[in-house]
């Protein structure tokens, strides 16, 4: 074992990137903290990302400008890296380094906890459960947020991802529970004028209270984006399992994270994977999206919705590609549903949330809740054939029941899926708007719902 303690050197070979090469080292060990200190005597923080014999590769998350390599130094600490948390934390703004930006006294800390997190025994692992209510029908009625869940949203640049994350986070509560609910929103390189609007869709809608940002500037250093979504995660993990409350951390965008992990990738001229990734981003991806959870014996919890732009609309891509392996489903955004100006323009046939039934039905939201999401979803499926068909053969060629599922279709989209971005509909109001649509159809096609609950809900056809 390596006898840690403070040690510094001069002995720099290279500085490439945000990474520094370090020579002649000893008692030395991955991941340690380091103080680089340049020409100005200002340190700057670093990690140890590879610790060899006789070497070190330093990354620096503040950058290595104005750095050389005759009067650079490197003091290695004996430790990894800690963030100061406090609960007074609720309500602010920092940076992607856990630095107060909003211009208001650093919280004093209550504790100060490693940001790699520490690891769940998996035997201590409670199952999600609990349903998790957004505000948005199409989330809440078809595609449930679980307590403890971990669901990615899958979109393409231009697409309202923005905009629906800043909604999940100010709608997003746990109906029917005592316990306080928090959400923890991280921000990946995103740009200036984004940074704006979530900042300010928060305070005017009054949701900054219960909820903490962390934000990653497109300018900010590369290096910081990888510690950006570990910084928030610590901060939720303080939230739920020292303060009993359950959290939600939405992460956007994890794309940036993963182009900044291929960037330095680069730099160390590692062999690179599939589209010029490194082979081990999968398992650095479940680093992050593994500390979602629940634990057995606390009150708390960690839920995660982590979003990422898929590069041409590429869902094959290997960064979506290895997050649906990691995640238990994906809600995905489609554009043509945004060409026809339908917000939140999600793609249902495509997504799925693999935990829902964990979470919904009798004691929980409503006991007809499970049959319907299932109608829905087949009566679009077969909905999208009959529109397939109609271009071919024309309406009019349609029977009755065929033609009736096109109304149902048109219905869906503008009722069910479409709401307004202010719109926070409860999961009582989505169930009825759902059955508002699928009494358009005959009530013998409902052949995914129980009689019993056609009796009570159906609502005759038109």
């Amino acid at each position: 074992m390596v006898e840690l303690g403070i040690y510094e050197y001069s002995s720099i070979k290279e500085i490439k990137g945000a990474l520094l090469v370090v020579e002649k080292v000893r008692k030395i060990a991955y991941d340690e903290i380091v103080e680089v200190i340049g020409p100005d005597g200002e340190p700057r923080i670093g990690r140890v990302l590879e610790a060899g014999e006789g070497y070190a590769i330093i990354q620096v998350l503040t950058g290595t400008e104005g750095l050389d390599v005759k009067t650079t130094r490197v003091r290695f600490l004996g430790e990894t890296l800690k963030i100061p948390v406090s609960i007074d934390m609720l309500g602010r703004i920092f940076n992607g380094r856990g630095e107060p930006i909003d211009n208001l006294p650093e919280p004093i800390p209550d504790d100060y906890l490693d940001v790699n997190g520490e690891p769940i025994n998996p035997a201590s692992r409670a199952p999600p459960s609990e349903f998790i209510q957004t505000g948005i029908s199409v989330i809440d009625g078809m595609n449930s947020l679980i307590r403890g869940q971990k669901l990615p949203i899958f979109s393409g640049s231009g697409l309202p991802h923005n905009q629906l994350a800043a909604q999940v986070a100010r709608q997003s509560t746990i109906p029917g529970r005592s316990e306080e609910f928090a959400v923890v929103f991280a921000a990946i390189g995103i740009k200036h004028e984004e940074a704006l609007y979530f900042i300010s869709e928060f305070e005017k809608t009054g949701a900054l209270a219960n909820l903490t940002l962390f934000i990653n500037l497109a300018n900010d250093p590369v290096a910081e984006r990888l510690l950006t979504p570990r910084v928030a995660l610590t901060f939720a993990e303080y939230l739920a399992f020292q303060n009993d409350m359950h959290v939600l951390v939405i992460i956007t965008d994890m794309t940036n994270y993963c182009e900044a992990l291929r960037e330095l990738s680069v730099a160390r001229e590692e062999i690179p994977g599939r589209r010029g990734y490194p082979g081990y981003m999968y398992s650095d991806l479940a680093s992050v999206y593994e500390r979602a959870g629940r634990v057995y014996g606390k009150k708390g919890s960690i839920t995660q919705m982590p979003i990422l732009t898929m590069p041409g609309d590429d869902i094959t891509h290997p960064i979506p590609d290895l997050t649906g392996y990691i995640t238990e489903g994906q809600i995905v955004l489609g554009r043509d549903l945004h060409e026809k100006g339908i917000y939140p323009p999600v793609n249902v046939l495509m997504s799925l949330s693999r935990l829902m039934k964990e979470g919904i039905g009798k004691g929980r939201t409503r006991e007809d809740h499970a049959n319907v999401q299932s109608q829905l979803y087949a009566s679009y499926a077969r909905a999208q054939d009959f529109r397939a068909l109609a271009t071919i053969i024309g309406e009019s060629g349609l029977s009755p029941t065929e033609r009736k599922y096109l109304r149902f279709a048109d219905m869906f989209e503008s009722k069910f899926l479409s709401q307004d971005i202010y719109e926070n509909r409860d999961i009582e109001q989505t169930l009825e708007i759902a059955w508002d649509v699928l009494s358009i159809l005959p009530e013998d096609e409902l052949t995914r719902i129980k009689p019993e609950y056609i009796r009570k809900y159906y609502k005759g056809g038109s």
